[in-house]
């Protein structure tokens, strides 16, 4: 079981050609670093492949999901280089769902 304690979206896609060695330097360009169990997730342009890069503390994870119908809910264009999302958003992209519809970002306040 790899631990995850944290899982960070990036908004840019990435080609999914890529392999581990161009997945981690994406990551430390975009979020920085690769930090100890924190997820590092991109998607391609068309949103229909996913890839997660986890760095465990030893070494790195690399790992793609690809939807042969329908496609990821991609994050907007005009949002953050690097989005943290909840374990139940994370539940939600994998699938396709509407992820952040999922969770505080579903509340309605009161205006």
């Amino acid at each position: 079981m790899i631990r995850i304690d944290a899982v960070w979206l990036a908004v840019e896609p990435l080609d999914m050609r890529a392999g581990p060695d161009t997945t981690l330097a994406r990551v430390v360009r975009v979020f920085g670093a690769a930090r100890s169990h924190h997820a590092y997730l991109f998607s391609n342009r068309r949103a229909n492949r996913l890839k997660v890069l986890v760095h465990d503390g030893f070494g790195s994870w690399l790992c793609a999901r690809r939807l042969h119908k329908g496609g990821f809910v991609p994050a907007s264009a005009h949002a953050r280089a690097n989005i943290a999302i909840t374990r139940e958003q994370l539940r939600a992209l994998v699938v396709g769902l509407p992820w952040h519809r999922v969770g505080d970002q579903a509340t309605i306040h009161v205006m």
